[in-house]
């Protein structure tokens, strides 16, 4: 049986955060505003999985209210809904991710965010896919005011020993 889940998420680049896109830092002069690091991929991918698995959305499990999340590292929240996931007896079966940043340029970190998602899926790297754009120039993305991802993912029940 599969599953297939979809979801997006926004933040705004604000000076004096660290911008953490896939649990990578990137060098830039900005970062993302967030109650958490802002991890804007992250939590599109977290969400993608709770959506196929029905369980609702982030706020329902990390809420914003609460301060045991604030500053929380992305890929610990990724971790505890993997960890959903597997309870419900489900596996990834790929993700693709489109990251929507007008600055700075993501090329140079793709293969490293693949990785560390990969590891965080516990899936072949080949089993995630990361690309990113711009938005040429349009909209609050476009006037480097935000970063968007969006993510897909293609969940299957594990089959039993």
């Amino acid at each position: 049986m599969y599953r297939i889940g979809y979801a997006t998420d926004i933040h705004p680049l604000v000076v004096g955060r660290k911008l953490f896109l896939c649990g990578v830092n990137i060098p830039y002069d900005k970062g993302l505003l967030g109650h958490s690091d802002a991890d804007v991929v992250i939590h599109a991918i977290a969400e993608s999985i709770l959506g196929a698995l029905a369980l609702g959305d982030l706020g329902k499990f990390f809420p914003d209210t609460d301060e045991k999340y604030k500053d929380y590292d992305s890929c610990l929240l990724l971790k505890e809904v993997v960890d959903m996931m597997e309870n419900k007896l489900y596996e990834i079966n790929n993700i693709d991710v489109t990251i929507i940043a007008e600055q700075p340029k993501l090329a140079p970190y793709i293969n490293e965010m693949r990785a560390v998602i990969s590891t965080i899926l516990k899936v072949d790297v080949e089993a995630v896919s990361i690309k990113a754009c711009t938005n040429e120039g349009l909209g609050e993305i476009g006037r480097n005011e935000a970063i968007s991802a969006h993510c897909i993912c293609l969940l299957r029940k594990k089959v039993k020993e």
